[in-house]
């Protein structure tokens, strides 16, 4: 089973609604026993990383994603804030991430050559994925995606660089390590290649 992680953040309706069109199953859970049934997990967010922390620590459900995926290597995509929390720590606030994915999110500020343009990115832009599997199986350079974000994944090791992106600066907009993946842009709101990139995951 697909489980969404309903914790206060992120659209789960929009998700539940694109796997539904694809005739799968994919379900809101909020709790841990319900979690438990997972064989595949999102982790959605928007907002700021503190909260969503604070947030996902209140849920009761940190310790069993933490089972779930770094000793049983359920799948997981982070969207969003989902996928900073990935990371150890962010600019945008003081609490520590999950670390699942070593690296740290930065303001688009930090990097003078962004200096100028306008906060939050917004709005559909070029993805270049540098790995021709797993979530961009079929998804070749022309695929584009729904951003909404002012701060981006800044990766420890390279080799967890799944994607780029460009505005201002290049970018990582996707990180993939093992069975831990993240994307900066919107899948549920990016159409066809949304629904592909999902329907990537499902099939991980």
């Amino acid at each position: 089973m697909i489980s969404i992680i309903d914790y206060g953040l992120g659209n789960i309706r929009a998700f539940s609604n694109m796997y539904k069109r694809m005739n799968l199953d994919a379900t809101p859970v909020s709790s841990v026993v319900e979690l438990r049934k997972a064989t595949k997990i999102i982790l959605p967010g928007v907002g700021a990383f503190d909260h969503a922390m604070e947030l996902l620590e209140a849920s009761g459900m940190r310790e069993t994603l933490d089972e779930l995926v770094l000793e049983k290597k359920i799948p997981v995509v982070g969207v969003c804030v989902g996928m900073q929390i990935l990371a150890e720590n962010s600019e945008e606030g003081s609490r520590p991430g999950l670390g699942w994915i070593k690296g740290t999110v930065r303001h688009f500020r930090s990097e003078p050559r962004a200096n100028g343009l306008p906060l939050p990115h917004m709005g559909w832009n070029d993805v270049r994925p540098l790995v021709a599997e797993g979530l961009f199986d079929g998804l070749g350079e022309d695929a584009r995606f729904y951003f909404l974000h002012s701060f981006y994944f800044d990766c420890a090791r390279e080799e967890d660089a799944a994607a780029r992106a460009s505005y201002g600066v290049d970018f990582v907009c996707s990180v993939t390590s093992g069975n831990i993946h993240g994307v900066q842009f919107h899948p549920e709101k990016s159409h066809h290649y949304g629904a592909r990139l999902l329907k990537n995951f499902a099939d991980l």
